[in-house]
């Protein structure tokens, strides 16, 4: 008997294989800037035919290449150092993993509810702050701290639900580590990459990864990304303000309009 999983990807046409690709490519170059790219993939995905479980597994397989594709371009750029970073990408795997299994078992209501509000902050941070910038800014808290409580508390977060974890980030690398908005963005990618494929661990262990679709996106997505981050080096700032709004105006109205 087929699992559920290959009894879904054996309906796909050609066409829409092919929209999905497509798809890809532009959630791909929007993520690799401003997160936020599931935004447009999981609806697209549901109005297809994905049932829910498989369109989140899915999503996180090509979003995992995304990432790894924004990650090498901003690592042959010299963004950061991979071997300085062993420790942090650890214990951020290590959380995401835990968030991915709590989420099977915790009603997530409350957190849906009070996630408007957070995405908000991060909107106003964004509208009104002074430090967003390629220039390094004053540093507030100690490397450790950082490492050892920032960190797994948004990569848990991003495990166990993650709309906005990637806004989290960047807003944490800028405003307590004095990043400036690249070098942020590009370490938020890094965590990003090591926190998904935590969580896709997660659905390919229950078989929710439809993998026909998935390797196409994963290439489409790897495009988009590869330009995009390309696009956030160059233009810095002034491309990532702007999308970063958006994506948090489109996340709040989202999660409102589910709660």
């Amino acid at each position: 008997m087929r699992s559920p999983a290959k009894e879904i990807s054996l309906e796909f046409s050609y066409e829409i294989i092919t929209l999905l690709f497509f798809i890809a490519i532009l959630v791909g170059f929007i993520d690799s800037i401003a997160g936020g790219g599931g935004l447009i993939l999981i609806p697209v995905l549901l109005l297809v035919g994905f049932p829910p479980v498989y369109a989140l597994g899915t999503s996180k397989f090509q979003s995992v290449f995304g990432k790894m594709s924004s990650v090498r371009y901003f690592y042959k750029s010299g963004e950061f150092k991979i071997n300085e970073l062993k420790s942090p990408l650890l214990i951020c795997f290590i959380s995401s993993l835990i968030g991915a299994y709590c989420v099977q078992h915790i009603n997530t209501a409350i957190l849906q509810k009070s996630l408007p509000w957070l995405i908000g902050l991060v909107a106003c941070y964004f509208i009104f702050s002074k430090n967003l910038d390629n220039k390094k800014n004053t540093k507030k808290i100690n490397n450790n701290v950082f490492w050892l409580l920032v960190i797994p508390l948004i990569a848990y977060y991003d495990g166990f639900f993650g709309p906005a974890s990637g806004s989290f980030f960047v807003v944490c690398f800028v405003s307590l580590m004095g990043f400036g908005i690249v070098s942020a963005t590009a370490h938020t990618r890094l965590f990003l990459l090591v926190s998904n494929i935590a969580a896709l661990i997660t659905f390919i262990y229950f078989d929710h990864v439809v993998w026909l679709a998935g390797v196409v996106m994963a290439v489409g997505a790897w495009i988009g990304a590869r330009y995009g981050s390309e696009v956030v080096h160059r233009k810095g700032i002034k491309i990532i303000k702007p999308l970063m709004l958006l994506i948090c105006f489109i996340l709040i109205i989202n999660v409102v309009f589910k709660t």
